[in-house]
């Protein structure tokens, strides 16, 4: 059963104007093996990743009903699948979680759904 969905939407450009405004910004948002790749990105394509794992962050802290007020970004982590889709490998969440990233031009939107386990 869906327990919860949430959207966020960023503008690029705002999460660039942040991160070049403190330097510690991504250390704030990212968690340490969100880091380590992010690191080895291209700048361009890091402020992408950076938006884009903000957005997911905020649409799960809207699926979990608590905001990110409650949640701190570093208790989320999203790293990619073998085929390179974004999953959360850490949550406060031990049901089903399903995200989808996406980018479009100056923008990034985030969908996430939260599903509770139930054994038949």
């Amino acid at each position: 059963m869906i327990v919860g969905h949430g959207i966020d939407l960023q503008e690029i450009g705002a999460v660039q104007k942040a991160y070049q405004k403190n330097s510690r910004f991504a250390d704030k948002v990212l968690t340490a093996k969100e880091l380590e790749i992010f690191s080895t990105l291209a700048e361009k394509r890091k402020i992408e990743y950076l938006a884009g794992r903000w957005a997911a962050k905020e649409a799960f802290s809207k699926a979990y009903g608590s905001g990110i007020g409650s949640l701190r970004f570093q208790d989320l982590e999203i790293l990619s699948n073998d085929k390179g889709a974004p999953i959360f490998t850490k949550a406060p969440f031990s049901g089903n979680i399903f995200i989808s990233i996406s980018h479009s031009g100056n923008f990034v939107e985030a969908s996430v759904i939260l599903e509770e386990n139930h054994d038949c």
